[in-house]
């Protein structure tokens, strides 16, 4: 049973500009301290939250992914964010995660946020993530899907160690976010780290970033605030498995399945 090293950057985003954004990303990417095992980015971390999908989408042949799989390759690590997909006529915010070798697996965010009308220009995902990567299995997921407990229940047909969201979420709602993410750990006696941005983008929204990596008892590991940086912690196997042994809430779930679109 192996330690995690987890690394995640809160940043503010250049407005619709792929190229400065992987850019800063990459010169935050430069001061980590030492080894990790994943690297987490923001939501559409190459636009800020955009609706103008036509034209700032990639393609998966396009500079960002191969951006992404430089990166992994580097720091020998899963590297994961989303980013505005183009794929077979439809727009997708997709989450993307690389590997070190290349490979990658996606998650297209299934709860699209009808408040913005993200619904009228992205496709929403069917279908859950949950990757193992170096002895921990990772379940990530996309900002508003938050919000829906039942899209995010950790089941022992696919279980996690480690619940992920990457967002844009706005600062007017922030309490929501810090209590729903915390939530979210302690429902599904797993880790959860979510990663938000801060600044204001062209739209005038303002984020106040509260990226946090949460233990399965609820506790906070790290806050970032509302400050910028690269963050590292180590979760420790041992910590998580011995409580989950002492409190196995998860053997007293409901059945159920999840079904997509």
């Amino acid at each position: 049973m192996s330690d995690f090293t987890v690394s995640f950057i809160q940043t503010e985003l250049h407005w619709h500009d792929a190229a400065a954004n992987r850019a800063a990303f990459a010169q935050q990417l430069a001061q980590l301290a030492g080894p990790t095992d994943l690297i987490v980015l923001p939501e559409m971390f190459t636009t800020g939250f955009s609706m103008e999908a036509a034209a700032q989408a990639e393609t998966m042949d396009g500079p960002t992914v191969a951006w992404l799989r430089a990166q992994a390759a580097a720091h020998n690590a899963v590297v994961t964010g989303s980013v505005i997909i183009q794929e077979n006529g439809h727009y997708h915010n997709r989450l993307l995660w690389v590997r070190p070798d290349g490979s990658l697996s996606s998650y297209d965010k299934r709860h699209l946020f009808t408040l913005a009308g993200e619904q009228h220009v992205y496709t929403p995902g069917s279908a859950r993530l949950v990757e193992e990567w170096r002895g921990w299995r990772i379940c990530p997921l996309v900002c508003y899907d938050l919000r829906f407990p039942v899209w995010s229940r950790n089941q022992p047909v696919a279980p996690y160690d480690l619940l992920l969201y990457v967002a844009n979420w706005p600062a007017v709602r922030r309490m929501a976010w810090m209590t729903l993410l915390r939530a979210r750990a302690i429902e599904n006696v797993a880790c959860a780290l979510g990663v938000n941005r801060i600044g204001r983008d062209a739209l005038g929204h303002d984020y106040a970033g509260d990226s946090a990596l949460i233990d399965a008892r609820g506790n906070y590991l790290v806050e970032a605030a509302d400050q910028p940086g690269v963050f590292t912690h180590i979760l420790r196997r041992d910590e998580l498995e011995d409580f989950r042994a002492k409190f196995a809430a998860l053997n007293d779930g409901d059945a159920f399945d999840l079904i997509g679109a």
